[in-house]
């Protein structure tokens, strides 16, 4: 009798510190409202003010498709002459990483300080020769979140950024992960599509301080100097400010970004994500986009395309309601559609790592970059319709119709969107 009453005390300190560590971890969840007639364009200092940034002038940005963008970092990890930062969530042994691999060990081997942060969870398929090799080299590898005892309140926290920086003058932002699906031309179901931008001009400072964030957090190590964080002129006239902050008492800054976006939204809203499950007040925002006139539209992977089908699933579950709102939904079914991006009234632009979902939202550190450029804003507005020419649009009363063991996996996994 003892020993059940032992027991039982036990299980309920367990289950108390399980919801302390939650509700410590958990962050506020507030539901935004934005009053506001301003077009976007105008609005970059507001922007970035809520987002706990500074809009920068003077930049320069380059949009690289599918594999392609692998032959432009290398060969500028390839010319790194002081340092070379590099972050990602997705890492799987195999050709690409092991070419990366390389190019890092040689940056090493030649001197030039490299620091390597990957998500523990995401990249443990790196493989430990690929990552004995970097650090015989003498590269800095290290990984964010492992499991242990003193990250059980972190475990759930995700590093999901895909970031790489040289020579603190040059950077690299999107959604390309180091996987060899994402080589070739999203030619067919084993070669993926995505986005990332190449930048240079002040803009590579915040991102800079975006890698350093989660590496001082790691390693306690800060880094500076002018090898890091040089004097950088204007190399264009691009407007730019980074979104990664992830304030204790506040909804992150990605999230209020991208609503925030939505809301102030006069023309059009474009937007294409691998895994689109956005909550209730953005499906709010979404109606009241379309009854200001917004023509909103979607385009994601369809189950087929995806990697993930349970994602697609989750979606689902609200594709009736965003259809009745009037938003404009279209699947591709041929691979998967890795890009995260976001483009508003033709004038400006978010890309990133972030998913348009509770995950990205609300729990993992990720980065956006909000871009004032009617150039760039046209670049991925061509994106979205050439993948679009070959997507099926979804149909209000079609999708109505569909069977029942199709609704039943809709509900079924969008209880588990978060897990994803």
């Amino acid at each position: 009798m003892i020993s059940w009453v032992w027991g039982g005390l036990l299980l309920v300190l367990v289950v108390v510190q399980i919801v302390v560590i939650w509700s410590i971890r958990r962050h506020h969840d507030p539901a935004l409202r934005v009053d506001c007639k301003s077009s976007i364009d105008e609005l970059m200092p507001s922007l970035s003010g809520l987002t706990l940034g500074t809009a920068v002038a003077g930049n320069q940005v380059e949009v690289h498709e599918n594999g392609a963008f692998y032959e432009v970092l290398l060969a500028r990890i390839g010319a790194a002459r002081h340092s070379v930062h590099f972050e990602t969530f997705l890492w799987k042994d195999g050709q690409l990483g092991r070419r990366l691999a390389q190019a890092l060990i040689e940056r090493a081997r030649a001197q030039v300080q490299v620091r390597v942060l990957l998500d523990a969870q995401g990249s443990k398929g790196v493989g430990d020769e690929v990552t004995r090799q970097m650090r015989e080299a003498g590269c800095h590898v290290k990984f964010f979140h492992k499991r242990a005892l003193r990250n059980l309140g972190v475990l759930n926290d995700r590093d999901h950024r895909k970031i790489a920086v040289i020579d603190g003058r040059e950077a690299f932002v999107g959604g390309h992960c180091i996987v060899d699906s994402w080589l070739g031309d999203a030619e067919d179901h084993e070669h993926f599509a995505d986005v990332s931008l190449q930048l240079r001009g002040p803009i590579v400072h915040s991102l800079q301080g975006a890698f350093s964030e989660n590496w001082a957090g790691e390693t306690g190590e800060l880094f500076l100097g002018d090898k890091v964080f040089p004097p950088l002129e204007a190399a264009g006239d691009i407007l730019i400010h980074a979104v990664f902050a992830k304030p204790e008492n506040s909804a992150p800054t990605v999230k209020i970004l991208h609503h925030t976006a939505i809301c102030v939204a006069r023309k059009r809203i474009w937007i294409q994500n691998p895994y689109f499950i956005p909550e209730p007040d953005a499906i709010d925002a979404f109606g009241d986009a379309v009854r200001r006139g917004v023509d909103v539209r979607v385009l994601m992977p369809a189950t087929s395309g995806s990697d993930n089908p349970m994602v697609q699933h989750a979606g689902h579950r609200n594709f009736e309601k965003l259809l009745k709102c009037g938003v404009r939904l279209f699947e591709y079914p041929h691979t998967l559609l890795h890009q995260k991006i976001m483009t508003v009234d033709g004038v400006w632009s978010a890309v990133g790592s972030s998913n348009f979902d509770d995950r990205s939202f609300e729990t993992n550190d990720e980065i956006s970059l909000s871009i004032a450029d009617q150039a760039l804003a046209a670049r991925l507005d061509g994106i979205f319709e050439k993948y679009a020419q070959r997507a099926q649009e979804i149909q209000l009363q079609a999708w109505q119709r569909r069977g029942w063991a199709h609704k039943l996996k809709d509900n079924a996994f969008y209880l588990l969107n978060e897990l994803f």
